[in-house]
């Protein structure tokens, strides 16, 4: 039986551990972990993506993984099996946006990377998910980051292109999950994605956050199991 490589996206600050959970549901299948680091565009990371990822694969990302995923999509559909899009948007971001990303740049620099995860780890879970293990995760994820990856990730999430026109060309199964009390990306996004694209599936997620492969692991990982069985039905 051959089984659909996949390749993972980490989010903003995020590792692999974002994904461990998964990782371990999914023993067996080729998966990658791309690359968010070295770049300071979503183009490069996704064209970095597309160099090392196997010629057809399933792909999955979450926040600004997500936003790769879409460049992924734009530049080599063709490649892609499914998607699943997590807790993403396919809109640019607003001035107070860049405006708030370039004061976390500020504080990353000035008190450390470790301030600001700590920082974000209130707004990142839901309260009825919340936990001293989960924080301590998301802070070690931006610890093993550092200031200048999340400089670099920072940079291209505040230049990443709008996606709204290209919603309705994608035409390969895609997923799109999203947190009911996600207080980083409005739920509201996911629906418009969800509209906008061919046959996308919706899955909204009661009682949790931003961090949904974290805070859910279960149901993330059923979500990409049903991806890769339809990615590998054709």
């Amino acid at each position: 039986m051959n089984l659909v490589p996949i390749v993972m996206i980490p989010g903003l600050l995020c590792t692999d551990d974002l994904y461990r959970d998964q990782i371990a549901a999914l023993a067996g299948h080729p998966i990658r972990i791309a690359d968010t680091t070295s770049d300071a565009s979503v183009t490069a990371m996704a064209e970095r993506l597309l160099a090392d990822a196997p010629e057809s694969f399933a792909l999955c990302g979450l926040s600004m993984g997500g936003y790769v995923a879409l460049e992924v999509l734009r530049l080599a559909p063709e490649r892609v099996l499914a998607a699943v899009l997590m807790a993403t948007s396919h809109r640019a971001d607003i001035p107070e946006q860049t405006a708030m990303r370039h004061q976390l740049i500020a504080t990353a620099r000035e008190e450390g990377i470790e301030a600001v995860a700590r920082l974000l780890c209130e707004r990142l879970v839901a309260p009825e998910t919340a936990s001293a293990t989960l924080n301590q995760r998301i802070v070690e994820m931006a610890a093993a980051i550092g200031v200048e990856g999340f400089v670099r990730q920072q940079q291209a999430i505040i230049d990443r292109p709008d996606q709204s026109d290209r919603l309705s060309t994608i035409n390969v199964p895609v997923t799109i999950v999203a947190g009911e009390a996600d207080a980083i990306i409005p739920p509201e996004r996911a629906r418009e994605m969800a509209a906008a694209i061919p046959g996308a599936r919706l899955e909204m997620l009661p009682a949790t956050g931003h961090m949904v492969t974290m805070e859910r692991p279960g149901r993330t990982s059923a979500i990409l199991r049903r991806s890769l069985t339809e990615a590998a039905a054709g």
